[in-house]
């Protein structure tokens, strides 16, 4: 009789839970969850979102910062297909985007492998590699302003140490774009260290083991285990570098303004000098939107090239 009690207590009960109403905690649950998400989306809508939708109503039009502005159609986007400074530093963008990435990708994996190895102050390596990285532009371009110093910079006191002469590393045209990565991988390889690192230590050692136990070494390790378990961070670091890399200005202007003869001058800085120099905002915007679509079709043939090989296994 009991136990008929409590079936029934608890047929009661069920059908107690089933008839709250289900459509009021959904909706309260919903409003909690906006109520934290709409401040970033006002603060994303005026101050990323309408400076964007602006800068491409810009981009049609002859705009001055006194706010004149005469609509040109693609006049401005004509007049840049025919600019032969706009292409200049626009290779020189993609010039030093090709010649840094690799190195920045590269270099920190191998950091990377290093600071995880299971050994006593490994945290000193994984602190020193990350610095830099928290330093402002100007104060990094200030530091190596002074090791590039033709007369008493430190790096040319050491070539002089081995018997090498001199290299006037920011005045000589052939140099300057190699100084300005050298300067760029130390500043920056910390960042995507730290990616590398994050997805080293999420890796299963039980692969390790069982490669080991297989007589694998250490480079048959990494070339088949560390690496195609790194794929996607792979992606990500190479995404977000080429990003980076065809954005690059502080460097450059800090370091060089561009020259020597406009051999260091890249697209940024082109249109920072073209909408702050000249006062043509509507020409800058035309540019930083080319510059735009660059960067999405370079990123959507990565996605492509890096998705291929997980299609095929």
């Amino acid at each position: 009789m009991s136990e008929m009690l409590i079936q029934q207590e608890a047929a009661q009960s069920a059908r107690q839970v089933r008839t709250v109403p289900q459509g009021n905690v959904n909706w309260r649950t919903q409003l909690t969850g906006w109520s934290f998400v709409l401040p970033f989306l006002i603060g994303y809508a005026i101050f990323t979102l309408w400076p964007v939708i602006l800068g491409f109503r810009m981009s049609f039009y002859n705009w001055s910062l006194n706010g004149v502005a005469r609509f040109l159609g693609l006049g401005n986007y004509q007049e840049l297909m025919g600019d032969a400074d706009f292409w200049n530093s626009l290779w020189h963008t993609i010039y030093f985007t090709v010649l840094s990435t690799p190195i920045l990708v590269i270099l920190a994996f191998f950091l990377a492998l290093l600071a995880n190895r299971q050994m006593p102050g490994r945290w000193i390596f994984r602190t020193a590699f990350f610095i830099p990285v928290a330093l402002p532009i100007a104060v990094t371009a200030i530091i190596w302003n002074w090791l590039y110093q033709p007369g008493f910079g430190l790096i040319n006191n050491m070539l002089a140490g081995i018997g090498l002469g001199p290299v006037d590393w920011l005045n000589d045209a052939h140099v300057a774009m190699i100084s300005i990565v050298i300067m760029t991988v130390w500043w920056t390889v910390g960042s995507n260290f730290l990616l590398y690192l994050a997805g080293l230590q999420q890796v299963p050692a039980e692969l390790y083991e069982a490669a080991a136990i297989d007589g694998a070494g250490s480079w048959a390790k990494t070339i088949s285990i560390t690496l195609p378990q790194l794929s996607r961070i792979t992606m990500l670091v190479v995404i977000l570098q080429v990003i980076a890399s065809l954005q690059v200005f502080g460097q450059m202007y800090l370091l060089t303004g561009g020259g020597p003869n406009f051999a260091t001058r890249s697209v940024v800085e082109y249109m920072y000098e073209t909408g702050f120099s000249s006062f043509r905002m509507g020409f800058a915007s035309a540019a930083s939107y080319i510059l735009f679509f660059l960067m999405l079709i370079i990123t959507i043939m990565q996605f492509v090239f890096f998705q291929r090989p997980q299609r095929r296994a």
